[in-house]
């Protein structure tokens, strides 16, 4: 009863989720503050110890809060530990841009999204070296907390300058992004990491981030329920709106659209 509640109060929900990205990314500081050792995983990608602990923190406080509710997280993913989705369940990441991390440039996240019937309707992207949360869910809008205050967000119209366009800082295609903006008017490009590009869109400082290349489920469904809250879509290039739960949690080439 107490977790059909909690589903069902998507607001009181959301407030307890970004409390918990806050403390996934204390955890995440701790760590970046020391000279941590990264490994490689089976795919070639980094991981530290900062992604390993968040996801014990962020697991360990949803299966106390929706027992009953399924997790796919990231790590858990990658050892093999792949449970049954159903039409409702969590999907985490839990530090968004561990390239960003090992970097040291600030632009990573924890993202922690909720999932049902293939869409995302509720999401938390925090990047806590820059304190910066970004929250929304279906029915009840988006909004940004950082230095300026919390407040609502939504994404913007195109100024007459032309499109602010976000790219992947790690994970670049030149080739694709030039033949895919040719003909459109671009003001400027911005380089960011991890899920802040969707974030960017949806808070109405870009427009447009294409992206081509692998992508997992767990990186962007938390963006893309900011996103769609804010009014924006997070599309194929066919210009179908992603769904989650797909075998393999594999996504094709997205784009993610404000009001363009």
């Amino acid at each position: 009863m107490k977790e059909n509640y909690m589903l069902n109060n998507r607001a009181e929900l959301l407030n307890i989720l970004t409390q918990l990205a806050r403390d996934a990314g204390s955890v995440i500081m701790a760590i970046y503050a020391t000279d941590f050792d990264v490994r490689g995983k089976d795919d070639n990608s980094p991981v530290t110890e900062a992604d390993e602990k968040a996801e014990q923190v962020i697991v360990t406080a949803l299966r106390k809060l929706t027992p009953q509710v399924p997790i796919i997280a990231e790590e858990a993913a990658a050892a093999g530990q792949i449970e049954e989705t159903g039409r409702l369940f969590w999907l985490v990441d839990p530090l968004d841009g561990t390239r960003e991390f090992v970097n040291r440039n600030g632009e990573f996240t924890v993202n922690i999204a909720l999932i049902e019937d293939g869409a995302p309707v509720l999401g938390v992207v925090f990047a806590p070296a820059i304190d910066r949360m970004f929250a929304g869910a279906a029915g009840q809008g988006a909004f940004v907390e950082d230095d300026d205050g919390k407040r609502a967000i939504q994404v913007r119209k195109v100024p007459a300058a032309g499109l602010t366009v976000v790219a992947s800082r790690s994970h670049g295609d030149a080739e694709a992004l030039d033949a895919f903006l040719a003909g459109r008017k671009v003001a400027e490009l911005r380089g960011a990491g991890s899920s802040l590009k969707i974030c960017l869109v949806a808070a109405g400082e870009a427009d447009l981030y294409p992206r081509f290349g692998r992508t997992m489920e767990w990186d962007i469904a938390a963006g893309d329920a900011v996103l769609r809250a804010a009014g924006g879509l997070l599309t194929d290039m066919d210009g179908q709106l992603m769904t989650y739960g797909k075998p393999g949690f594999e996504n094709p080439h997205f784009v993610v659209k404000g009001r363009v």
